[in-house]
């Protein structure tokens, strides 16, 4: 009784081990590679990760709200309005009214950061997109809810937050940056020089 015992541990434990590796993402495997290599997975090559995932290469580009055109929603402050490196998207009833409404992964990408940087930025998602062969971040800040999960791939119109403001610091809105230089930090959200950012709108419009 005892052998048969644990046999039976060790086939039920031998099956789960098979249906686990089964289950296992390519992000995953790839983490495991690159630490088995003795690799800092801090800087990922993001060209190869995306060349082994094909399928999460970006096609095009809809707005973060009111899929996929922004219907419902208005943009309180424009790209280099005021110095602003971003677009903040509002809900077209004002104040709060936006507060816990849906945002979305505005194409295909791997989300690179999930982090509260508190003070005026609260709750931030970064995403990674390959286009056409080059690299590009889009940046959502003042979150409420984070659903994204950092190192992992999204799709376009995937729900990866919602609207937040700030714990009361602002009304409620979206603050979406784009970058064509992935590897700049936090930033301000605010400056004169926009030498790595783009006009989010144009670029949504224009992809």
């Amino acid at each position: 009784m005892y052998r048969f015992f644990i046999y039976s541990c060790f086939f039920t434990t031998l099956l789960a081990c098979k249906k686990d590796n089964k289950t296992i993402d390519k992000e995953t495997i790839f983490f495991q590679e690159e630490t088995a290599k003795g690799n800092n997975i801090d800087k990922i090559d993001y060209e190869t990760i995306f060349n082994n995932n094909l399928e999460y290469k970006s096609t095009s580009f809809d707005f973060p709200v009111g899929k996929p055109n922004a219907k419902g929603y208005y943009n309180a402050q424009k790209f280099t309005v005021n110095d602003h490196l971003g677009d903040d998207w509002n809900g077209l009833g004002g104040g709060n009214s936006d507060l816990g409404d849906t945002i979305y992964a505005i194409s295909n990408g791997y989300v690179s950061e999930v982090k509260n940087y508190e003070g005026g930025w609260g709750n931030v998602i970064t995403i990674v997109h390959s286009y056409k062969n080059k690299l590009y971040k889009s940046l959502y800040a003042h979150c409420d809810t984070i659903i994204a999960i950092e190192n992992k791939f999204v799709k376009r119109g995937e729900k990866i937050a919602t609207i937040g403001n700030c714990n009361g610091q602002y009304y409620a809105h979206l603050h979406l940056e784009i970058r064509d230089s992935i590897d700049l930090d936090i930033g301000a959200g605010y400056s004169k020089n926009t030498n790595g950012y783009l006009d989010p709108t144009l670029f949504i419009k224009n992809n």
